[in-house]
């Protein structure tokens, strides 16, 4: 066999037809798990390119087998595809959705530049057939010749066009090769046009620039391993024995092997290195498997990534860690020893694990626990780059205190958390000149503008404060956390301080179930939802039910009861719970409820509005 690295653009160079053996499955990949991941490695690519950013490895999308296969004399060569054809024909669907997006903005001559990828030109002899450098199996012919022939969107969307079932939710899904090519023309238009107020990367430079310096990115730096086989290969045995399951080396123990191997070079004494500065990156710790983003990975590979996204400040992508980590030591720090690049893992590494299994008195032990409780894990390469600069207990707190108000007062809002980890790395690249401190970080926050960055003033904030339903996108964990520092400032500094022996819960005041326990202001019984849906638009009840329904799950409604009492409120009406609350409650929060004899619209109004003016002062700006 012949195995050799080849850009991705090169394999649809040549006059060849790549053909997909009848006996292979139908196209499975899905937007979760393969569209996603790989639109990720290419858009990371296409930043780099755009930001200037070219000292980084070339990236790997995988490997592919590919047989000859005996050709009548005319024909257009073909070669069967033994592994690798799901990623073989999502490229030539990802390469026709870039085509038709720049047509779409007329940049018709890198359309026709990527035009030559998806089709053989010259002579042929089955034209229908030889034209396409991808054939897929039988079943998927139809849907696939149609997204690479149909030259625009548009067009496609003609031959597919959108249906919704009575009453669905959701649209009725297309073919997954269709769903595939509107996924990444949708990206592609978000990534080169900008969303909402952000704009795209690059803005102040013409879009056909743009364009030209992503096909040059797919050129180049996006590569594949080819496996060419001869007549006496086995296609199956290489099939078997790429897709067996052993047990894989994990990053840690490739870049472990490398480390020690260079200090061994060097006549370091390594079995000292070891125990004083790796032994505690192969204990069980390091090695059990967390969940991050759609997969769960080794702690130490998570860790590794966050490293090296500190000290690059560039997003480092986790499926090629050995390969990134070499770069960065032979590339970015060649000034670094082997030793001292071995101490700053080991600090580094035990400061994450400070983050990640904080002591009560640690002083970082509150942004810790705000990182781990909203989830904001893009935190943690700026958070590595601070425990660099020694910050004092004070430092700590008012850091702390500046990215809580910033995440928070976003969350409230209601705006995107998508972009975090550029807006951070971001921030730690200007940090690297202007210096780590809390005071730089309020400055370079505050300075943010767009919707995916800005960190919200008073009055946006208010605005989402009374009028966002937080319930659902922030979940019980988080209000338990915002609700609880709201609690804080009712008491005074002789009140006792509340521990629950476990996590309290989320309790909304008005019930999620409301209609059979709290009647209208009207005095009549709201509507269920299947009532809803077939009352008239100008039906009152329907109309005052819809109004009730849009407070339940803001702020002022919610408060946070221990589980016991939760479970025990239910769906009580107010004259029955307000009761409870006192009798059982000892959260000051709570404690100011009694006072009501009434818990309607204009209640939850009123609590918002009280609840604001300590939360304008929690989390400052």
């Amino acid at each position: 066999m012949d195995v050799h690295r080849s850009a991705v653009m090169n394999i649809f160079e040549a006059k060849q037809r790549l053909e997909i053996p009848l006996f292979q499955r139908q196209y499975v990949w899905n937007e979760e798990n393969q569209w996603l991941p790989l639109w990720e490695d290419i858009e990371r690519k296409f930043s780099e390119s755009l930001e200037g950013n070219n000292d980084t490895p070339n990236h790997f999308l995988g490997a592919m087998v590919l047989d000859q296969k005996q050709t009548p004399t005319g024909h257009v060569i073909v070669r069967q595809v033994i592994d690798g054809q799901q990623r073989l024909t999502t490229l030539q669907i990802f390469l026709s959705a870039f085509r038709d997006f720049c047509r779409e903005v007329d940049c018709t001559e890198i359309a026709a530049e990527v035009e030559q990828s998806l089709f053989n030109k010259g002579m042929m002899a089955n034209k229908d057939v030889d034209q396409f450098k991808v054939w897929p199996t039988k079943l998927d012919r139809q849907q696939f010749t149609d997204v690479i022939s149909a030259g625009t969107r548009e067009e496609l969307l003609k031959r597919y066009p959108t249906t919704r079932r009575k009453y669905a939710r959701k649209p009725d899904p297309k073919p997954r090769m269709v769903e595939a090519y509107f996924y990444f023309f949708d990206l592609l238009k978000d990534f080169f046009l900008g969303e909402e107020d952000t704009p795209p990367l690059a803005a102040d430079f013409p879009i056909s620039d743009r364009l030209e310096h992503c096909l040059q990115v797919l050129k180049s730096a996006l590569l594949v391993v080819v496996i060419d086989l001869d007549r006496d290969d086995d296609p199956q045995v290489i099939f078997e024995t790429l897709n067996a399951r052993g047990q894989p080396l994990l990053p840690a123990d490739l870049i472990r092997n490398y480390i020690f191997l260079r200090a061994r070079r060097e006549n370091l004494d390594t079995d000292d290195m070891y125990e004083r500065h790796w032994s505690q990156f192969d204990s069980e710790f390091w090695r059990e498997e967390i969940k991050q983003g759609r997969l769960n990975r080794p702690r130490s590979d998570i860790f590794i990534q966050h490293l090296l996204s500190s000290r690059q400040a560039r997003d480092v992508p986790i499926k090629h860690l050995y390969v990134e980590y070499r770069h960065w030591s032979e590339s970015i720090e060649a000034s670094l020893p082997v030793a001292d690049e071995l101490k700053l893992l080991s600090a580094q590494g035990q400061n994450y694990r400070r983050l990640l299994e904080p002591e009560e008195d640690d002083p970082v032990a509150p942004l810790a626990q705000f990182i781990r409780t909203f989830e904001v894990s893009t935190l943690y390469p700026l958070v590595l780059a601070f425990f660099e600069a020694n910050p004092n207990d004070d430092e700590w707190k008012r850091l702390a205190a500046t990215l809580e108000s910033y995440i928070i007062r976003r969350a409230i809002c209601d705006l995107t958390t998508k972009n975090y980890n550029k807006v951070f790395l971001g921030a730690l690249r200007r940090l690297r000149k202007t210096g780590f401190s809390a005071d730089n970080l309020y400055e370079d926050l505050k300075a943010q503008t767009g919707e995916s960055s800005l960190w919200p003033d008073d009055g946006r904030f208010r605005e989402g404060w009374m009028r966002t339903q937080v319930y659902r996108p922030l979940g019980s964990r988080r209000l338990v956390h915002i609700l609880g520092k709201l609690d804080g400032r009712y008491g005074s500094s002789k009140s006792e301080q509340l521990k629950f022996s476990e996590q309290p819960t989320v309790e909304h005041i008005m019930p999620q179930s409301w209609v059979k326990n709290w009647p209208l202001a009207s005095g009549e019984k709201g509507m269920d939802p299947i009532e809803l849906m077939l009352a008239d638009d100008d039906d009152q009840r329907a109309k005052e039910t819809r109004h009730r329904s849009n407070f339940i799950n803001r702020i002022g409604n919610l408060t946070i009861l221990s589980q016991a009492l939760n479970a025990a409120e239910s769906n009580l009406a107010w004259g029955e719970k307000r009761p409870k609350l006192l009798a059982h409650s000892l959260l000051p929060l709570n404690l100011q409820l009694g006072q009501l004899e009434h818990w309607d619209e204009d209640s939850i109004e009123k609590r918002a509005r009280e609840l604001f003016e300590h939360a304008k002062g929690v989390w400052a700006r």
